[in-house]
């Protein structure tokens, strides 16, 4: 079974101006064999669903640094979630999540409930990676075609610039 490349589309939080994360998760994602739309640092929830609708990415993955990510991961989740297309879609949100200190694990129950599929701690790629793998192994092989003529495919899954 030929296991087809993941589109990921990664994302900073409406209030995170931090680029660094979000460079390194490309990076590591695109040197894993995933195909990465990079959004950015502050992106607003608007931006957010509407790129979701338009290129129908396999996986979203939210970081934050700035510690308000917990709030701002759970409204941008729940934004994403009000759209049914992306039901399926699984949420990941990682890095640093809350300011007094507490592990992310604190802040699962109120993000579950706003849409999220998985919580990690800050510095987990490894777990990203294994998340990522059982998504991957999960989706069928005959969909690489179909994601060959998806829109995010024609535009190079670039946004560089978007905003």
């Amino acid at each position: 079974m030929t296991l087809r490349r993941l589109h990921v589309l990664v994302t900073g939080t409406s209030s995170d101006a931090h680029t660094w994360n979000l460079m390194y998760l490309q990076l590591a994602l695109e040197e894993a064999g995933h195909d990465v739309t990079n959004l950015g640092p502050c992106v607003p929830d608007g931006l957010l669903t509407e790129t979701c609708v338009r290129l129908r990415p396999d996986t979203l993955v939210i970081s934050s640094v700035n510690g308000h990510g917990h709030t701002d991961a759970a409204r941008a989740a729940a934004a994403v979630r009000y759209d049914p297309r992306h039901d399926a879609m699984p949420i990941i949100v990682g890095g640093l999540l809350g300011t007094a200190g507490d592990p992310n694990a604190d802040h699962t129950p109120a993000l579950e409930a706003a849409g999220v599929t998985a919580v990690l701690e800050k510095d987990d790629l490894p777990k990203l990676m294994r998340l990522l793998a059982e998504i991957r192994a999960a989706a069928p092989a005959a969909a690489a075609t179909a994601a060959a003529a998806t829109p995010a495919a024609a535009a190079g899954r670039e946004l560089e610039g978007a905003r």
